[in-house]
């Protein structure tokens, strides 16, 4: 899958475009347990089976990536999950923000089929990860939501309640880094409020050290089911 990334870094901003062959998604990806088992509640709520360990690692298809402004989606049943992506280039490690949108009605009945039924928005903006691993744990997650028409604070939580990138990196990768072309999903907060579904999810990573943020934001078309 080719995305297009304006890259932002101390000394040069670039346009690049590289071709995604990996996708992978790490899940209960959180460092303190008693938030992971609030999010495992909070799942198993909608019916939604343990993991079998934690943190987990999905593969999902690369295809599903997208940078579009409308994702489209079958039925009224999913939702986003604002996460700190990785992505490996050929230069090192590069950050940026995604979406995880999942359709919670298959998740009770699978969640790795559930990963690969809706795309995964990612924003068109990243930083060198070297440039923010040493203040990694100040930065900022945020998400909205709009719901029945009205804009909510959907997450909100410091990225220090997830583990690292290089921390998911090394426990799925044995190793510092992972293969050029690949992108890692690195773990969401719980929703404020509970899991639910909105036409419009927005995305926020937030850097007070640097004063600078990272946004996404796409509109959800849900098609009908039939039978």
């Amino acid at each position: 899958m080719l995305l297009q990334f304006d890259r932002i870094a101390k000394d040069q901003t670039d346009h690049i475009g590289i071709e995604i062959k990996s996708l992978v998604i790490a899940g209960w990806a959180g460092r303190d347990a008693a938030a992971i088992e609030h999010h495992i509640e909070e799942l198993a709520a909608l019916g939604i089976p343990r993991p079998s360990t934690t943190p987990l690692y999905y593969r999902v298809a690369a295809q599903t990536l997208t940078q579009a402004s409308c994702l489209t989606v079958l039925g009224p049943d999913s939702s986003g999950e604002v996460e700190p992506i990785v992505v490996a280039m050929a230069d090192g490690l590069w950050i940026g923000i995604g979406s995880d949108h999942t359709d919670r009605k298959a998740e009770a009945s699978g969640i790795a089929l559930s990963k690969q039924l809706c795309g995964k928005p990612v924003g068109a903006q990243l930083w060198s990860y070297a440039e923010i691993e040493g203040h990694w744990d100040q930065l900022l997650l945020r998400s909205w939501a709009t719901i029945d028409g009205k804009r909510v604070l959907y997450q909100e939580s410091p990225v220090s309640s997830l583990r690292t990138p290089r921390d998911l990196i090394r426990r799925y990768a044995g190793a510092d880094t992972l293969p050029a072309g690949t992108l890692m999903f690195c773990g969401t907060p719980g929703a404020i409020g509970g899991i639910r579904p909105g036409s419009r999810f927005e995305l926020e990573l937030r850097d007070p050290v640097l004063d600078r943020a990272l946004t996404h934001g796409y509109d959800i078309a849900v098609l009908p089911v039939v039978s």
